[in-house]
């Protein structure tokens, strides 16, 4: 039965502030999931808090990014969380914040041996500074995560890369402006678009990653879930909309397979925005789906 430690990680340092002197809700999103019950579906064992540096719209001047130092700070204390939760014998369930968060995952991953990475998203989020609109981390992490991008991000504690980009598979991402998705497939990143995924079957994608795993012998995977993967109409509160998206049988497809290998290492959470549900009707819907999951977890 896995152990599962959740892993409080509120950051919201990755993005941009929603209004003039505002701050993006992603940071409530833990306190938020665990007023709905996540937390005693799941059947936690552990909980553990990193609290984040202040946010800021600050663009640091050597990486071009905004929160650089913070982030970095926060990475650090994010990866030893994860590295304790590992050696405890625990499954971590790492709650954001934005999206950012993956790149302490990452450095954790790097730290206990080589690891798969599947990444479901909206969006590719392989970007860097040069092709960022807005200079934030939230949507450049998977790229840093795989050495691309400013050394202060991609490099902590010498560690580049903390995924080798052929361990990865980013799956799920429905926007196809034509500079976007060829940043990602100039790389070595398996790239499964929402069209692909579907034309060729979520079996047959997951089925292939685990192959992969397992014949790569890999020390584990770790998968990477930013809400906005899910069709607009299930999930709206996000920071950045747009149609279609996976239905939840759909995801499902995708987790159950996942979460019951036993190279499964962890996963994370990322992007619903409290403050964008305030009556709480699309979380209720999220945590509904989790309790789905909730045998697979504790199997």
């Amino acid at each position: 039965m896995k152990k599962i430690m959740i892993i409080e990680a509120p950051s919201n340092l990755g993005l941009i502030e929603p209004y003039p002197g505002g701050e993006p809700g992603v940071g409530k999103l833990p306190a938020w999931l665990k007023t709905h019950g996540l937390y005693d579906y799941l059947g936690v064992r552990e909980i553990v808090q990193i609290h984040p540096p202040k946010y800021s719209m600050t663009v640091d001047a050597e990486s071009r990014v905004r929160n650089a130092e913070s982030i970095v700070c926060f990475s650090r204390q994010l990866s030893v969380a994860v590295c304790s939760a590992f050696t405890s014998g625990y499954f971590p369930v790492v709650i954001g914040g934005d999206c950012s968060i993956l790149i302490g995952c990452a450095l954790a991953l790097k730290s206990m041996g080589t690891f798969g990475l599947f990444f479901l998203d909206g969006h590719t989020d392989f970007m860097w500074p040069e092709l960022s609109q807005t200079a934030g981390a939230a949507g450049m992490e998977l790229a840093m995560v795989c050495g691309y991008g400013s050394s202060k991000l991609t490099d902590i504690d010498s560690r580049k890369p903390y995924i080798e980009e052929k361990h990865v598979w980013c799956v799920g991402n429905r926007e196809f402006t034509t500079w976007y998705v060829e940043a990602i497939q100039s790389t070595g990143i398996h790239y499964v678009d929402l069209n692909q995924l579907r034309k060729t079957g979520i079996r047959n994608c997951v089925c292939e990653f685990l192959t992969y795993t397992d014949k790569n012998r890999l020390d584990g995977f770790w998968i990477h879930l930013d809400v906005d993967v899910l069709d607009d109409a299930l999930m709206p509160a996000v920071d950045s909309r747009q149609p279609g998206g996976l239905w939840y049988d759909e995801l499902g497809e995708i987790l159950f397979p996942l979460l019951s290998h036993p190279k499964a290492a962890g996963m994370n959470i990322t992007i619903l925005d409290p403050d964008r549900d305030p009556s709480g009707r699309y979380t209720r819907m999220f945590v509904n789906y989790f309790c789905r999951l909730r045998k697979v977890l504790q199997s």
